[in-house]
């Protein structure tokens, strides 16, 4: 991949609460992102359970919407509460989903987590889950810099902007990170 080529980055958020921190911190994200990347957010809230009798019948539109975002994408960044230690619900639902075959769309791709919550680790134990789930799906998830935004209560103002320059600094130089693993990580052409 060129230096001057575009990297589409498909963002995907672990919560569905209106006003959650991971959701919160990508759009920071966006706002943050390096010169030369987009970032879209996908749509994950109108998944199913997963039940492998209702893929049978096919991929539901929501899904299959998340299927071609994933695989269109150079790289994904994921926003990983935790929940109970670990990571949400939500998100494994999503992965679960999404990782079905035919033609699992996750391998090989580049990846960034990041992660907001109430505690002081700042979701450090739903990101190892979900870098443990990487390891299956083949996903190259960045190792450094971390994302790991503790007291997420105290980060955010009351609109939902990250108002921690620390954070806001890591988030800037992990998108830079990610930019320069998604190009090393390319097929050359």
């Amino acid at each position: 991949m060129s230096e001057d080529r575009r990297i589409h980055v498909l963002g995907i958020c672990g919560s569905l609460r209106q006003n959650s921190y991971n959701m919160a911190a990508l759009r920071a994200a966006v706002e943050l992102r390096p010169p030369g990347m987009t970032i879209e957010i996908a749509d994950i809230s109108a998944f199913p359970l997963y039940n492998e009798d209702v893929r049978a019948q096919g991929f539901p539109p929501s899904v299959e919407r998340l299927r071609a975002q994933i695989k269109a994408a150079d790289a994904l960044l994921f926003a990983c509460p935790e929940y109970n230690y670990s990571m949400s619900g939500v998100l494994k639902n999503a992965i679960d989903w999404a990782s079905r075959p035919p033609d699992q769309p996750f391998a090989g791709k580049p990846a960034a987590i990041m992660g907001a919550a109430a505690g002081m680790a700042g979701s450090a134990r739903a990101q190892s889950d979900l870098r443990r789930a990487c390891v299956f799906l083949d996903i190259h998830p960045l190792n450094k810099p971390e994302v790991l935004i503790g007291q997420a209560q105290t980060k955010f103002d009351a609109e939902g902007r990250l108002i921690d320059e620390a954070a806001r600094g890591f988030i800037r130089d992990m998108l830079v990170a990610l930019a320069a693993w998604t190009r090393q990580l390319a097929p050359r052409n």
